[in-house]
């Protein structure tokens, strides 16, 4: 079987936190602090934060990559740093809080250079994030591993609430593509592209899934991003309802104020198509929320085809 670990070095402020937001993302199988591209041998914790070291603190993480990619992994790294930020991330000042990506695979090079590039459109300010290959590395001192696991009171820069939203992200939006909208109503059936494309409602009890009970995943019928899983499905009207998506970021809400009423839309992700509504009538043990998808916007994989459509990986989600 081919070995699919991989690891990467990544530094963004005070490492406590980032190695625990790390570990939470599925598909990383370690993490470990330490301190990285620095000037000298095996320094301490000391002389990082006292002396002209050159040292980052940083956090080493293998990841499996068929589980997830290099290029997901750095987007939601984006997401807890504020990457226009030199030598700083929160209350946390100094060269040793710089933001960094340092790699030891040479392939990696033109996978981060691309998510940098793509990071850069979404600010007006120079992104601070350096990049190199790892000129070395050094293990910190054993009570800096698995800091805040050890101490939840401890000090963190990142909101813990991303510490949830972590073990979570499981789609990577990157693996998708929304189609050109003109070439829908030539690949969609007269009702899908009704639903989809002018946020119309098909039939209660007059659609394909509002009652299958199969087991399997629920994905966008125009790009095939995994929305839904069949273990969240619940029977409560004439469409698929559901307790949650697969990934909490997975789909949008907005306001929808049409037939005098105050709804909120589901949308997908990439796709942006319209799904139908979320509703906080659902199962209290669940979390309370009913997402009322119509089927015309979804295609069902049955559990048994998942792996050659290429889900494999969420199988083990199903239960």
């Amino acid at each position: 079987m081919k070995n699919t670990t991989k690891e990467i070095y990544l530094a963004g402020g005070c490492f406590w936190g980032l190695e625990k937001y790390l570990g939470n993302i599925p598909g990383v199988t370690a993490t470990e602090t330490g301190y990285a591209n620095g000037k000298t041998e095996k320094p301490t914790y000391e002389e990082v934060c006292r002396q002209d070291t050159g040292h980052a603190e940083a956090v080493r993480l293998s990841y499996d990559a068929s589980q997830i990619s290099l290029s997901r992994l750095l987007s939601l790294f984006y997401k807890v740093i504020d990457p226009t930020s030199l030598n700083r991330q929160g209350n946390d000042v100094g060269s040793q809080y710089r933001s960094g990506i340092y790699y030891t695979d040479q392939e990696d090079d033109s996978v981060i250079r691309k998510s940098i590039d793509e990071l850069k459109k979404n600010y007006k300010k120079p992104i601070a994030i350096e990049m190199f290959p790892l000129k070395n590395y050094y293990p910190a001192e054993e009570y800096h591993q698995k800091y805040l696991d050890k101490n939840p009171r401890g000090y963190c820069h990142i909101n813990p609430s991303y510490f949830e939203l972590a073990k979570e992200a499981l789609v990577d939006p990157l693996a998708y593509h929304a189609p050109e909208k003109e070439g829908l109503k030539e690949q969609l059936s007269p009702i899908q592209y009704e639903v989809t494309m002018k946020n119309g409602t098909e039939p209660a009890y007059q659609n394909e899934y509002w009652d299958n009970d199969r087991e399997g995943i629920y994905v966008d019928i125009t790009t095939g991003e995994p929305l839904f899983l069949s273990k969240d499905k619940f029977e409560a009207c004439g469409w698929p309802s559901f307790s949650k998506s697969i990934d909490p970021e997975g789909v949008k809400t907005k306001t929808d104020l049409s037939h005098g009423m105050i709804r909120k839309e589901v949308r997908s992700r990439v796709g942006d198509i319209h799904l139908g509504h979320v509703f906080p009538d659902g199962p209290k043990e669940s979390g309370g929320q009913r997402y009322c998808i119509n089927s015309a916007a979804l295609r069902f994989i049955p559990k048994e085809k998942m792996k050659e459509e290429g889900y494999e990986k969420y199988i083990l989600h199903l239960k």
